[in-house]
């Protein structure tokens, strides 16, 4: 049984219905979500929350914005500020909670933004647009950069920019005394692969790269060697069982706390697949899926205990959650859905 007070945190688009960030209390053990308010905001694609817990940061139209959270987990917009290009997509912040790391998918831009002691944002630190052009094998089409994720390393040296229009993670070292990022690797996945989502394991010996246009996996064994980053691409999965894949798109997954299990998001399906990771050799055993019972369930997470999965059902503008099994394999809808205008992305954060 997992103890303590958690809530979910939902980021929205605005251009129709939606206002902003809903704000839920979330009850573990029925994998259940009651709202308790809403955070006004210009479409808050992606959020993530401070490690201290005191603050929540936010993508916005009109660059980033930052929120104080309350012993309830209410939110207070504290400022916003510009991030130097178009609105990003993504965002990352380190363990001491002094920077926080920006990926821009409209212009292939990563920002570095300071954090104020107060919590609030500061001025940009550094920003380094992408630069380059991809030839796609399919049509030969000319593709440009654009940067759809940013994730830290565990040790936190580096940080990584999946470039889903040039099929590349580029590594950055950082300077936190200087507030610089200075290229220093570059992983290249897949031709045609559209890099979207990443994530390391919970002892950071292994990297997983989401590839969304060809529905796969991507496990790589991470290390430092010589104070260089080292990737060693081990595996490559698929994440649907192969039928239909024109129609289909994988654009998020998501890890157990533990990083045992891996979920998938498939768009077109309209549904998930899961995995069981080896922790050992960091390698994926693809375990299932199922349909979602909407429309392009965009975001996804498993929430801590690993009985419950919830699905953002973006354009049937639902949230569903799921029992899982995973001794049975097998994973069951339950609770009626939770109605609320294209949700986008979701953040779970322990108050007590």
């Amino acid at each position: 049984m997992v103890e303590g007070k958690y809530v979910a945190y939902v980021g929205t688009y605005t251009h129709e219905n939606s206002v902003g960030i809903h704000v839920y209390d979330l009850d573990l053990s029925e994998g259940k979500l009651t709202e308790r308010s809403v955070a006004p905001i210009n479409n808050p694609s992606y959020l993530i929350v401070a490690h201290n817990g005191k603050f929540l940061y936010s993508i916005e139209d009109e660059g980033v914005a930052a929120f104080s959270i309350d012993e309830n987990g209410d939110l207070t917009k504290i400022n916003q500020k510009w991030i130097g290009g178009m609105r990003g997509c993504y965002l990352d912040i380190d363990s001491k909670d002094r920077y926080l790391f920006v990926g821009g998918f409209h212009d292939g831009r990563v920002t570095m933004m300071n954090i104020n002691e107060d919590g609030s944002i500061g001025e940009i630190a550094d920003g380094i647009f992408h630069q380059g052009v991809a030839i796609t094998a399919q049509n030969r089409r000319f593709d440009h950069p654009k940067v759809a994720c940013v994730k830290l390393t565990p040790d936190e040296k580096f940080l990584c920019a999946a470039d889903w229009g040039l099929n590349q993670v580029r590594v950055y070292r950082i300077d936190y005394t200087l507030g610089r990022l200075k290229l220093e690797d570059i992983v290249r996945c897949d031709l045609d692969s559209g890099p979207r989502k990443m994530r390391f394991s919970s002892g950071g010996h292994y990297f997983y790269v989401l590839t969304e246009l060809n529905n796969n996996i991507e496990v790589y064994r991470y290390s430092v060697v010589d104070d260089e980053p080292d990737f060693e691409r081990v595996q490559i999965i698929h994440t649907t069982d192969g039928k239909d894949d024109r129609m289909n798109t994988t654009p998020n997954m998501c890890t157990s706390f533990d990083t045992k299990y891996i979920f998938t998001s498939i768009d077109g399906f309209n549904g998930v697949s899961w995995f069981d990771r080896d922790k050992k050799e960091g390698t994926l055993t693809r375990l299932g899926d199922t349909k979602t019972s909407g429309y392009f369930p965009k975001s996804l997470v498993l929430l801590p205990g690993n009985e419950y999965i919830l699905v953002l059902n973006h354009d049937s503008n639902q949230i569903y959650s799921f029992r899982f099994y995973p001794e049975k394999n097998y994973v069951l809808m339950k609770n009626p859905p939770i109605n609320v205008d294209k949700p986008n992305c979701i953040k779970i954060h322990r108050l007590v």
